[in-house]
Order: C-alpha cells, then sequence, then structure tokens
C-alpha cells in the first residue's frame, strides 16, 4: 500500500470511530437522564472529554508506552459499545472519547516527515474518507451504524485493529522534542475539534438533515458521499488548486456555507403561539423556495476539509510540545460540550429552568458559533502556514484510488436508492388495526435499547395504522439514529415523520399500510414542550379517513389549547382517527372536551376500564388514547404493558370498522 494511504486510513479510520464512540457517549448520557426528565450526577460522564487537560503534565515527551496504552484503550472501548448495556456503554464510550481525543493531538505531530510538501493534506483527506465511511455505514442499515449493531460489531474490532498496525508505522521519537515553536498553535488546536465537532453534528449521519428539512433522502445521502470522496480525489491527483485558493476566496466559501447552514435550519423554523389564544400553526411540505439553502449547503460543505487542511496541517508542521497544544484541546473540547448542551435545550427548553428556556427555538444557534469560530480561526491559522504541494504522482495510483472510492460511493447510492421503497400489501377495505406507541426513543423502560424487540412486536401485531410518540431521535442527543426511517424500512410501510427536528418536538410520526396523503404538523400553544400533532389522510375502500397523533405536555392551560385545537381541525373532517400518548387521565377537563365528541376505544368495550381479564386500565393507568368518530365501530381493544410492550409505556391497539 502507497505509504501515504497508509496515513490516510489510519486517521481517516482514528476520526471514524471517534466520532463513533462520542456520539454513543453523548446518547448514554442522555437516555439515563431521560429516565428522570432532570440533571443529576450522570451527566458528570461528561468529564470524559476533557482528557486533554492531561496534556500538561507532558513538557517535551509523551512516553511510549503510554501512547500505546491510550491506543488500547481506544480500541477496547470502542470495539465493547454494541455488546454492553446503555450505562457500561456509556462509560465505554466515555473512555474511547477520552482516549481519542489525546491520540488525535499526539498523532497529528507524530506521523512521519517525508519529502512530500504535501503532507498536511493527509488528515483532511482521511476526514474525507471518514465521512464517506461512515455515510457508508449508516446507509447500510437506514441509518444506524451498522458497525455499532451486535451483528457487525466486528466490523468495529477490524477498524480498530487496522488502526493499530498502521499506528507501528509513526515516529513517536517526534513527539520527545518540539521541533518549532510558532503562534496559532491554540487556534489550529480549536479548529481541529471545532471541525469535527460538525462532522459528528452532521455529515457523519447526512440523515439528520432530511429530517431537518424533509428534503429528499437520496440527494442529500448521494451529495455528502459524493462530494466527499470527489474532494478527497481531486485532493490526490489535482492538489495545486489548494494552493490557488487565496485567503479571501477561502473565507468566502467559509461564509457562503455558513449562511446556508443556518439558512437551512431558519427556512425550516416555526414560529409558534405564544400566547394560549394565538392561532394554532400549520406546517405542510416545504416550499422549493425553502430548499435553496439546503442545495447551496450541500455544494459547498467540503470547505471544511480545507480548513480541516489548514489546522491540522499546521500543528503538523510546527510539531508543538503537548503541553502547548493542550490549551487548544481543551477548550475545543469545552466547546464541544458546550453545543452539544445547546443544542440539547433547544428540545428539552422546559425542564432545565431557568437556563433553558433562553434556548426554545434555536437549534440554529449551536451551529451559527460553531462555524462562525470556524470561518474566525482559519485565516488566522492561514497567514501562519506556508503550504506547498509536490509534482503529481504516479498515474496508476490515482486509478486505484478512484476505484476505491468509487466503489464507496456506489456501495453508499445503491442502499440510498433502495431505501423508502414500500412494499406493505396495501389492504383493499376494512376493518383496520389502528396502533399507538410511545417508544421512549427506542428504548425499554430501563433505558436499554429495543428498538429490534419493538420492531418485532409490531411485526407480530401486524397493524395497518401506527403512531410513535417520543420518536425524534435523529438528533445530537440520540446519536442521530432515525428509528423511524428503520421501522418504515423493515416494515415496508409508508410513512410521515411528522415536526421536523429542528422544531423541537419530541416526535409524532405516522406509519401507515395506506399512502399517506396531505401530511402535516400542526403546533398548538405549550410551555414547556413544543406540541405538535402528525396529521395526514388516508384512503380505504374508497372511504377517506383523517388521522391525528397526538402528544401534548406542559401546563393545564397547554393542554386545554392542545384539546381545544383537535376538536376544532378533528370536526372538519368526516372519518376521524385520533391517537396517541395524550397525557391526561379520565377525569382531566381535556380529556373530557375530546370524549365529549368522540368515542375511546377502550372504554367504549369496557366502560369500567377493566377488561374481562381483568387489566384495570382506569384511573391513573391510563394516558395512551384512541379516539374515534362516534359511528365507527371498534373491536377488540388491547393494551400491552411494560415489560411485554419493549418502552415505559403500554402499546395499545384496536381494530376499527364501520
Amino acid at each position: 500500500m502507497n505509504n501515504k494511504w497508509i496515513f490516510i486510513l489510519s486517521f481517516g479510520i482514528l476520526f471514524l470511530l471517534f466520532v463513533q464512540s462520542l456520539a454513543t457517549f453523548i446518547e448514554g448520557i442522555y437516555i439515563l437522564e431521560l429516565l428522570s426528565t432532570s440533571l443529576d450526577e450522570k451527566v458528570l460522564g461528561i468529564l470524559f472529554l476533557f482528557s486533554p487537560v492531561l496534556l500538561v503534565f507532558f513538557g517535551k515527551r509523551i512516553p511510549q508506552w503510554l501512547i500505546w496504552m491510550l491506543f488500547l484503550l481506544f480500541f477496547a472501548g470502542r470495539g465493547l459499545l454494541p455488546y454492553l448495556d446503555t450505562f457500561p456503554r456509556m462509560i465505554s464510550a466515555g473512555v474511547s472519547s477520552g482516549a481519542g481525543l489525546l491520540l488525535i493531538p499526539i498523532m497529528l505531530v507524530t506521523y512521519p516527515q517525508s519529502n512530500q510538501k504535501d503532507r498536511w493534506l493527509i488528515p483532511a483527506q482521511a476526514l474525507a474518507l471518514a465521512v464517506g465511511l461512515s455515510v457508508l455505514l449508516r446507509t447500510l442499515n437506514f441509518t444506524l451504524d451498522l458497525s455499532l449493531t451486535r451483528d457487525y460489531g466486528w466490523i468495529g474490532w477490524v477498524l480498530g485493529a487496522t488502526l493499530g498496525l498502521t499506528l507501528s508505522q509513526y515516529r513517536w521519537d517526534s513527539a520527545s522534542e518540539q521541533q518549532k515553536s510558532g503562534k496559532g498553535i491554540t487556534s489550529a488546536a480549536i479548529g481541529v475539534v471545532g471541525v469535527l465537532t460538525l462532522y459528528f453534528f452532521m455529515l457523519s449521519s447526512p440523515g439528520v438533515i432530511a429530517r431537518w428539512t424533509e428534503g429528499n433522502y437520496q440527494l442529500i445521502i448521494g451529495s455528502v458521499s459524493f462530494f466527499s470522496l470527489l474532494w478527497l480525489y481531486f485532493s490526490l491527483t489535482k492538489s495545486k488548486w489548494l494552493l490557488e485558493l487565496g485567503s479571501g476566496w477561502l473565507l468566502l466559501w467559509n461564509l457562503i456555507f455558513t449562511l446556508s447552514v443556518v439558512g437551512t435550519i431558519l427556512a425550516h423554523t416555526v414560529s409558534f403561539p405564544g400566547e394560549p389564544g394565538s392561532s394554532y400553526v400549520v406546517v405542510a411540505s416545504p416550499n422549493l423556495y425553502q430548499q435553496i439553502p439546503l442545495w447551496i449547503m450541500l455544494i459547498t460543505f467540503p470547505v471544511i476539509f480545507v480548513d480541516f487542511s489548514i489546522f491540522s496541517g499546521f500543528l503538523a508542521s510546527v510539531q508543538p510540545t503537548p503541553r502547548k497544544m493542550m490549551p487548544g484541546f481543551l477548550l475545543g473540547a469545552i466547546l464541544l460540550v458546550l453545543l452539544v448542551f445547546m443544542n440539547i435545550f433547544s428540545n428539552v427548553w422546559g425542564y432545565v429552568e431557568p437556563i433553558s428556556n433562553f434556548f426554545r427555538n434555536k437549534f440554529w444557534l449551536s451551529f451559527l458559533i460553531l462555524l462562525g469560530l470556524i470561518t474566525l480561526l482559519v485565516p488566522l491559522v492561514v497567514r501562519k502556514f506556508e503550504r506547498h504541494i509536490t509534482s503529481e504522482g504516479k498515474r496508476a495510483g490515482f486509478a486505484w484510488s478512484g476505484i476505491l472510492l468509487g466503489t464507496i460511493f456506489i456501495a453508499t447510492l445503491l442502499p440510498a436508492l433502495l431505501t423508502d421503497r414500500n412494499f406493505v400489501e396495501t389492504p383493499s377495505g376494512g376493518p383496520i388495526r389502528v396502533m399507538t406507541y410511545n417508544i421512549q426513543q427506542a428504548n425499554n423502560e430501563q433505558g436499554e435499547k429495543s428498538y429490534l424487540e419493538q420492531l418485532a412486536l409490531i411485526s407480530e401485531v401486524d397493524p395497518d395504522i401506527i403512531g410513535f410518540q417520543e420518536s425524534d431521535s435523529t438528533r445530537i442527543s440520540l446519536g442521530n439514529n432515525d428509528y423511524i426511517r428503520y421501522f418504515a424500512n423493515q416494515l415496508g410501510y409508508y410513512s410521515y415523520f411528522g415536526p421536523k427536528t429542528v422544531t423541537g418536538t419530541y416526535g409524532t410520526a405516522i406509519l401507515s399500510k395506506f399512502p399517506l396523503e396531505n401530511p402535516r404538523s400542526v403546533f398548538s400553544y405549550s410551555d414547556q414542550d413544543e406540541i405538535g400533532t402528525a396529521e395526514a389522510e388516508i384512503e380505504v375502500g374508497g372511504k377517506e379517513f383523517t388521522l391525528f397523533n397526538v402528544h401534548p405536555d406542559g401546563s393545564d392551560e397547554a393542554k386545554m389549547v392542545f384539546a381545544e385545537t383537535l376538536i376544532e381541525r378533528a370536526n372538519q373532517k368526516e372519518n376521524v382517527i385520533a391517537l396517541g400518548d395524550y397525557n391526561l387521565r379520565g377525569w382531566e377537563a381535556p380529556y373530557l372536551l375530546i370524549d365529549a365528541h368522540y368515542k375511546n376505544a377502550w372504554m367504549d368495550i369496557y366502560p369500567s376500564g377493566i377488561d374481562e381479564n381483568g387489566l384495570d386500565m382506569s384511573g391513573r393507568n391510563r394516558i395512551d388514547h384512541i379516539f374515534v368518530s362516534p359511528y365507527l365501530t371498534v373491536s377488540e381493544p388491547v393494551y400491552l404493558l411494560p415489560p411485554d410492550s419493549w418502552t415505559d409505556h403500554p402499546a395499545h391497539w384496536a381494530d376499527i370498522s364501520w
């Protein structure tokens, strides 16, 4: 293998496994905190990410045994992730993430010097490769990273072992001496961590962008994979253009990308009702103009590879001591933690008062801060960094590189094109089985991942319509995993994700054996969680039904506004099925208002709330409901309680006929 490719592969695997560990670590902390809906001592696990502070203890030298020990911690911590429960998985991911944050600066200053003047490009080329591989692993399993599943966990071990083999090519002795000194070390180090943070936030799993925007999944996946691998190929074969890219053009490119990302989010941000008396807001499919910033973002994002080449290349050329790198990497880690919390607070703004209230409806803010900082740091570092390019290499090597990168792209594009296929058989008439299922972000009541068990339960029940709640897992706090896309593709159902992730709800998605017509999200007044109801029409045997999937929360006032909104909108429709986690019990005023207009599936068959087997769903035991129009007929209502429901809510379904 070409010596340059050894180091591209080495850094590429490092970045890939590091971000996988980081995403799993943040997800583990969030899931454990979700069980208590408040911050407690488990959040202190974030201290793993402050590991760069340990660099202060090494003025000029890091012992070689310590470097190998860090690798073993990184290797084992990442490799074990698919096989562990949530708490030990969080610890293992924290160990791996902390070790990775120490390995990255060490490796940046120790990969061998050579006569090639463009070696400063290697870490950035590796980052482009990492993006391509991450998109591939995600796309092969409908946005869930294949290498983080139990059946394919061996992929992580193979990648980690390959990283270990490449480390034998490093000159660890260069970590013992400071070869040069220079200003800009802290700025470059912050920039390195900042770009890796952006990779974690959006490019490692670009399916999240589709959920920001209701954009075309295949277009987004294909664009991120294609332009990442294309940039890598041109940086190998036609790298001289990078020298011709002056600081002014680079600044302009960064500004356009920054504005396009923020513009993409803002174009899909909703102005929520501010008062109880405010009108509800209906959000339908996006218009053409709303997608223009998205297209610009997909074309301009490779600027991050140029930025990374400058930040990492500067550190590689200066080769600062560990102690001199410590401030920058520690500040970068602190920035990472703050941005993660900002993003989470935009979603849980009603739970961590008074801090979180400021972040309501500010999903865009963490991206603006991150991209704005990168844009400002690049000109500071590039002025201190003299870049050189060697003459072009052997054409045979270029050919093999093109074949390799083309194979990765095709292996990504084909499963992307096969995603969102609807192969379920559409029933020709009634009755239809409807199911409401709060999946708690695909976790059971102990906070352990249970999406496979939930999928098995859905397959066994075989509903025609499913309303999911707490299904908005396609975000930073939950590993950017899109369980709705996963379920829809495993089952072959039509799907509507419901409110976009930029709106900060907990998700109200709809899956259906029938095509979903005119899907939209409706937002009513809220004072704790955003209340977003998913609506759509289906046609069954020539008869039109309107579906409402709901998940209100907050004060009694907010719930009453929700109930009034539901009644107002449902009364405009002839055949209504309104299901979901209502967070309402039978004696509460909003429930009584809805019950006065529509039939409750369980209570219609069991007026006492207790079925023939003695299952008591009266009183406080029942907040998940199926309401239907009074003239529809209900039969066989079922509640399946935890733990058999594989979540912290009962699964509830019933058959509807007419």
